[in-house]
């Protein structure tokens, strides 16, 4: 009995392992079903089988053939490639038999290529429908991870290549509850309802559509770990939000929704704005945020070469990696990033430039054909950066090329906040700042401060504080011991913003000081019209009044008031020498400052002056005249705030030029013209005694006066370097010589 048994269990064996020799497939349809085909007598093997070559196992569906030799097992040439089968080789062929509870596939991604590439085109080839089409081929097969077939779809031969399977969750396969994580299986089983998933080769140039493509296209371009802190980035997050809203939303929805929405990528961004405000960091943190291939950034001046024809060699070169991509990939292209810094320098308006070689001309065609020519490429993002976005080219702006226009600004409070976070965060960390500095204080401090401004003031508080340990000896040492205790105080800070960086877009006092050296004096109810305008945000007054009345000083002193964080004096003494243009340019570029700042006060001083009027003739720049005319009454941005006052001494002249009706209020100051107004002038000045004063108003009582507080500090000046018994009677001289 035993000896059956043994006997019965051999035979057994024998039935089920069986040596075979590897044949070729027979026909080309046997070699598309992804089948091992065997002769039709040999009925010792059900459906699926396990073929062993010398080091692997491979497991394969069967199928049966009259053609095929008994003894011998068919294989395509795929399929001996992966499992290192030659013809003629003998391999062990054992029954196989799939455990559903585990080896169901749930999910089959492949990668997919042309077979040859003779047969390459560039027509769309919906995955749905070759999904569908695939399951209806191969159901009920078995498929193997890194197996590689042929797949016969529109009468054109695709390659294969098994790169991930997942298992069904046993729940789904009984019916019951809810779907689990699905396991990652190297063998499984291919059902009517698995789902297959089609990933384009990196190399291929096969145009995919529908929702059966490729899961990564699926995916978000942006980067999941990225945030603005780590990136070096404050004061920054609206402008991100509006490019991304712009520029990056169409990328991030999957690419069929986009194509049948026929909605087409934002291919260009111009970044504008003061310097320092941080648009190169901007453009370079981009293509961090993004999971794209690293940006080409490219200085605007290293484009042009002396050589004809070899600037536009270099645009061509910036392009040529996205174009070759597209044309091999297609719409499922990665993105490329072209960063252009100081872009003005080569995308000037064309014909701008007289008597030049033509260069910048063609540099703005070659760019624009790239960017939006006859062939598009739709995988390109040009970002350009300038502080002068009136130079640019207009066709380099519309829509389809650079169409996203952002200012980076100068930061608010709640961005300087962030900035200044950002530059002393590791001095926090490591305890090397003093808990007496407050950021906030420092951010309400810093009004107009650039994001570069910003970090130069971290910089010079950081020296100030490093000073203070070094040795004071005959060579320069630092003191070790007290360096141990360095922490950057609340006082180096101070000291850095009152001494060391001052903002570009600020108010320079030293310039409008000097106006008001000797204060205001208040001689009379006249001069109480700083109290007017004081609290004034957005108007234009003009003061006018005789020479020497005191009108810039007023002028001056009301912008000082008004602690506007931007003050800008435009002054006929700083344009001496020049010519119409350049005056108007000088002119206009202190407007265009102003626009840059939140609140901003222009001071155009002596407009007679400014406009080169004489009586004789008379004569005036009208040039210049207009220019004034159109940036007074150009409202400013939305959102910003400019105070203008203008002073004249000749409103009739201003008048007749029709340049008043720029200016919402006219106010006069006028001479000192009654003993009473020039004794309180006296007074609050303080430079007679009071003796001397009585007799100064002893002298004018009752007379008519007629004096401009300027010229009354000059005869003051000039008096009171006499003896003090000569005081009184040098200055009463020097008033009747005056006519006053």
């Amino acid at each position: 009995m035993f000896l059956d048994i043994r006997v019965t269990v051999c035979i057994f064996l024998c039935l089920s392992s069986q040596i075979m020799q590897a044949a070729r497939c027979p026909t080309d349809e046997l070699s598309l079903t992804n089948c091992a085909v065997i002769n039709e007598k040999e009925t010792q093997f059900e459906q699926h089988v396990t073929v062993r070559n010398l080091t692997h196992k491979y497991v394969f569906t069967l199928k049966k053939h009259p053609s095929v030799n008994s003894g011998a097992i068919a294989f395509s040439l795929p399929q001996r490639k992966w499992a290192g089968l030659s013809i003629g080789q003998e391999v062990e062929v054992t029954h196989y038999k799939f455990d559903r509870s585990k080896q169901c596939i749930s999910t089959l991604t492949m990668e997919i290529d042309f077979l040859q590439k003779k047969s390459v085109d560039s027509n769309p080839y919906d995955s749905d429908q070759m999904a569908r089409e695939f399951i209806q081929q191969f159901n009920n097969q078995a498929f193997s991870a890194g197996q590689q077939l042929v797949f016969s779809f529109c009468d054109k031969l695709f390659s294969l290549l098994i790169k991930d399977i997942e298992a069904m969750d046993p729940s789904i396969l009984k019916g019951e509850g809810t779907p689990g994580k699905k396991p990652k299986i190297e063998i499984g089983l291919l059902l009517a309802n698995s789902q297959v998933i089609f990933e384009k080769s990196e190399t291929s140039s096969l145009t995919l559509v529908g929702k059966a493509k490729t899961r990564e296209s699926r995916q978000s371009i942006i980067s999941p770990d990225w945030n603005f802190e780590k990136m070096g980035i404050g004061g920054l997050d609206r402008e991100f939000s509006d490019i991304f809203r712009r520029a990056f939303a169409s990328r991030v929805f999957p690419p069929d929704i986009v194509e049948q929405m026929g909605c087409k990528h934002v291919k260009g961004i111009l970044l504008y704005g003061p310097p320092g405000c941080g648009k190169t960091l901007m453009a370079r943190q981009i293509g961090k945020m993004l999971k794209a291939r690293e940006p080409k950034i490219v200085n605007g001046p290293e484009i042009l070469n002396k050589y004809v024809g070899e600037s536009e060699a270099n645009i061509r070169k910036l392009f040529a990696d996205a174009e070759d991509e597209q044309k091999r990939l297609g719409p499922n292209s990665g993105l490329h990033i072209i960063i252009f810094d100081e872009i003005d320098a080569i995308c000037k308006q064309r014909g701008s430039m007289a008597g030049s070689t033509g260069v910048h001309d063609t540099v703005v065609n070659q760019l624009l054909s790239k960017i939006d020519g006859v062939e598009q490429l739709n995988n390109i993002l040009v970002i350009g950066m300038t502080n002068r976005p009136d130079l640019i080219d207009e066709a380099l702006l519309r829509p389809g090329r650079l169409e996203v226009k952002m200012e980076i600004g100068l930061p608010d409070e709640k961005g300087r906040i962030q900035i200044l976070h950002i530059h002393t965060a590791k001095m926090r960390q490591h305890n090397l700042l003093a808990s007496d500095v407050d950021v906030k204080e420092l951010a309400v401090d810093t009004k107009n401060y650039s994001g570069a401004e910003l970090e130069g003031l971290v910089r010079a508080a950081q020296s100030t504080a490093m000073n203070r340990h070094i040795k004071a000896s005959n060579t320069v040492e630092v003191n070790i011991e007290t360096a141990e205790r360095l922490q950057v105080s609340r006082l180096d800070f101070m000291a850095s913003l009152a001494n060391d960086i001052k903002p570009a877009f600020g108010t320079n006092q030293e310039d409008y000081a000097s106006y008001i050296m000797n204060g205001i004096i208040r001689w009379g109810d006249p001069v109480s019209v700083i109290n007017f305008v004081k609290d004034i945000c957005f108007h234009r007054f003009s003061s006018s009044g005789p020479p020497n009345s005191g009108k810039t000083a007023l002028a001056a002193k009301i912008a000082e008031d008004s602690q506007f964080p931007f003050i800008k004096i435009c002054s006929p003494d700083k344009m001496i020498g020049h010519s119409e243009i350049a005056k108007c340019q000088a002119i206009k570029k202190i407007f265009e400052d102003a626009y840059k700042s939140q609140l901003s006060c222009v001071v155009v001083d002596d407009i007679e002056r400014l406009l080169d009027y004489v009586p004789i003739g008379p004569r005036f720049s009208n040039l210049v005249l207009q220019a004034l005319l159109v940036l007074l009454k150009k409202p400013p941005p939305k959102g910003r705030k400019l105070l203008i006052i203008g002073t004249t001494s000749r409103k009739d002249v201003l008048q007749e030029m029709e340049m008043l009706d720029a200016f919402s209020t006219t106010i006069h100051i006028p001479n000192i013209s009654r003993g009473e107004q020039l004794m309180e002038a006296l007074e609050l000045l303080g430079s007679f005694q009071d003796i001397e004063r009585a007799s100064i108003a002893k002298a004018v009582k009752g007379k008519n006066l007629w004096i401009g507080i300027k010229k009354l500090l000059m005869l003051i000046e000039m008096s009171v370097q006499m003896d003090p018994g000569y005081r009184v009677s040098k200055f009463l001289s020097l008033l009747k010589d005056e006519g006053a």
